[in-house]
């Protein structure tokens, strides 16, 4: 029985020095190498932060394009889902909502053109990237809105679409905050 006790006694320090000193150091060093430096990548514009790129924000103004819907107002301290399940009828008026909204302003568009991302939240309800098809489908509105030509547009998504990793993982993705703020550089 004593020899238990000391086994477990020497596993609970090796394992005390692996998870407490030597996993947190290693994290807190590649943080430092990264974008950022372990503190979030900052877009800045003109001096002054404007946003985070890994955190989705609201974008509502028909000049800008827009993010997924987020279940938390797009509050970075209280990340999470909506919790409610598809057939959940408070749910399913949100989503018609959203729907109705997104035909309001792109009136070019049938039901069936919108892609899912753009009228449900996210997991997180910050996803701050939407698929190049959801960018695809505001470029008309943008493009009528800022007295920009629709091929315009087209380019600065295209520029602004980061492919999958090593082009096999993970989805396409367009950065909405990246790409409102090169809209508006666009326009100077």
């Amino acid at each position: 029985m004593k020899s238990n006790i000391i086994k477990s006694i020497r596993i609970t320090l090796v394992l005390t020095v692996i998870l407490c000193v030597i996993y947190p150091v290693a994290i807190s060093l590649a943080g430092k190498l990264s974008k950022g430096r372990g503190d979030g990548e900052t877009i800045v514009v003109n001096g002054k932060v404007v946003g985070y790129a890994n955190i989705g924000q609201s974008f509502t103004q028909p000049k800008y394009f827009w993010g997924r819907p987020s279940a938390v107002a797009y509050n970075a301290a209280g990340s999470a889902g909506s919790n409610k399940g598809p057939s959940n009828p408070d749910y399913l008026k949100d989503v018609a909502s959203r729907i109705d909204t997104l035909l309001k302003y792109h009136q070019y568009l049938k039901r069936s053109d919108i892609p899912a991302e753009m009228v449900t939240a996210s997991g997180s309800g910050l996803d701050p990237d939407i698929s190049p098809a959801a960018a695809q489908i505001q470029i008309k509105r943008i493009a009528d809105n800022r007295g920009l030509t629709v091929a315009q547009v087209t380019d600065l998504v295209a520029k602004h679409t980061e492919a999958p990793l090593l082009g096999l993982l993970g989805p396409a993705k367009v950065n909405v905050l990246k790409l409102n703020v090169a809209l508006d550089e666009l326009k100077k």
